[in-house]
């Protein structure tokens, strides 16, 4: 009797806790959403490249959530047109139209100029997003120093200015966020980027000592690490290899979305996590075996050269 007692009592706790479970997962959900919704209420958000495909989707995101944004960017006519998109999109007793500040971190003449228009914007920066970029592959042979010097500045130098502008403000105030979108090359190294992948090692290991030395000051520094951004289609795509080196820098088979980047970022906004990857397994599975088995990881990547020139030399 006592043994079919027991069996009931299984019986209906295996469910009992099962829909508790459930129902707890559900209101973590809810509390995360309400968050999302909050934590960018009146903050200042500075987005440097906000003409960019990710700019954009983070402007339309965070604008409607009553952001006071700063819109960055080389082309002054395209951050007209997007805030002229934002305030036609939204409800202007909710929302604050964007500030718009030109910036070329390329130029590096220009940088203390840039920090004075941000600040002027609202006197502080909450949210500081680094999402600009640019890109170089060829042999690293066939690179001149002048250009070496150019991504450096403008992967590198110009985004550790413009944090180094603002920060005397956060650790005042004893708040902010800077969240670093960087490549997955920033601590994966590919052949042929020589001079991306450390512009890109190079800003990754700046905000990862500035997250230790600004902690104490309530600001919180967050990396996001990604294979590629896909861009909207085009008539004309470019065939796809299955090269090692080309699975490397691919995410999943399309690349990751601006919109699913711009959520990551938005959650990562409430629940300040250190560091995100954005990326597929074996992208991921690369980079312990960076660390664990350098040898094999070395000979992997040199035996995808050899794989990328035999294959140009047949084509």
């Amino acid at each position: 009797m006592d043994s079919v007692k027991a069996g009931m009592t299984t019986v209906w706790l295996v469910p009992a806790v099962v829909v508790v479970t459930a129902g707890v997962f559900y209101l973590y959900s809810l509390i995360l959403q309400l968050l999302n919704k909050t934590a960018l209420r009146n903050k200042v958000v500075l987005i440097t490249d906000s003409a960019s495909a990710l700019g954009k989707e983070c402007a339309k995101v965070f604008h409607k959530r009553g952001a006071r944004l700063i819109l960055c960017g080389k082309n002054w006519e395209k951050l007209e047109a997007l805030a002229e998109q934002l305030a036609n999109e939204s409800d202007p007793t909710l929302t604050f139209p964007p500030k718009l500040v030109e910036l070329d971190f390329s130029d590096m003449k220009s940088m203390p100029d840039v920090v004075s228009d941000v600040l002027d914007c609202y006197g502080c920066v909450d949210v500081l997003i680094f999402n600009s970029s640019m890109k170089v592959k060829a042999p690293v042979q066939t690179l001149s120093l002048e250009m070496d010097k150019l991504v450096m500045d403008a992967n590198y130098f110009g985004p550790i200015t413009l944090a180094k502008g603002v920060l005397p403000s956060m650790i005042t105030r004893r708040s902010g966020h800077i969240i670093l979108v960087n490549s997955i090359q920033g601590k994966l190294t590919v052949p042929f980027r020589t001079t991306y992948a450390a512009s890109k090692h190079a800003v990754q290991a700046f905000f990862d000592c500035l997250r230790a030395e600004v902690q104490e000051y309530g600001i919180s520094v967050s990396t996001l690490s990604h294979t590629f951004i896909k861009a909207a289609p085009s008539a004309k795509q470019t065939p796809t290899t299955n090269s090692i080196l080309s699975v490397l820098t691919r995410q999943k088979p399309h690349g990751v979305s601006p919109e699913e980047m711009a959520g990551e970022l938005l959650k990562t906004l409430s629940s300040k996590k250190n560091e995100i990857i954005m990326a597929h397994s074996i992208s991921k599975a690369a980079i312990y075996a960076r660390s664990i088995f350098p040898n094999f990881f070395f000979a992997v990547m040199a035996a995808g050269v050899r794989s990328t020139a035999a294959m140009e030399h047949v084509q």
